[in-house]
């Protein structure tokens, strides 16, 4: 059991398995931690979220018929017809689809679907 102690003391100096008196740090330290992590986050995940949520909506709104779209789920097509909620979009001749305007993920250059 000796040689068990003594290998252990070699890796574990006495002085770090004796327990340490806890330190008692200032209020103000302990809580600007917590707000710090708040402000980090606000400005890393928060604020660009809000940012690209907001660009989307102002993209539905200009929204127009004759325009080149490209859905969520990547079908391009061209939009006939706007609803309040949902926008209809031909992708092919005579192939119209109804979809929610939500689901609109972005405004093509005008004749991007002819040169494809």
């Amino acid at each position: 059991m000796s040689g068990v102690v003594s290998v252990l003391d070699f890796f574990l100096s006495s002085a770090y398995a004796q327990a340490a008196a806890p330190q008692q740090g200032s209020p103000l330290v302990s809580m600007l931690m917590p707000i710090a992590l708040i402000v980090l986050f606000y400005f890393l995940l928060i604020r660009p979220q809000m940012k690209r949520s907001k660009e989307h909506k102002q993209l539905l709104e200009k929204l127009a018929v004759g325009d080149e779209v490209v859905t969520s789920g990547g079908v391009a097509g061209k939009v006939t017809t706007l609803g309040e909620n949902f926008v209809s979009v031909e992708i092919a001749d005579n192939t119209v689809i109804k979809l929610q305007r939500q689901a609109i993920t972005g405004v093509l250059p005008k004749g991007s679907l002819k040169s494809a």
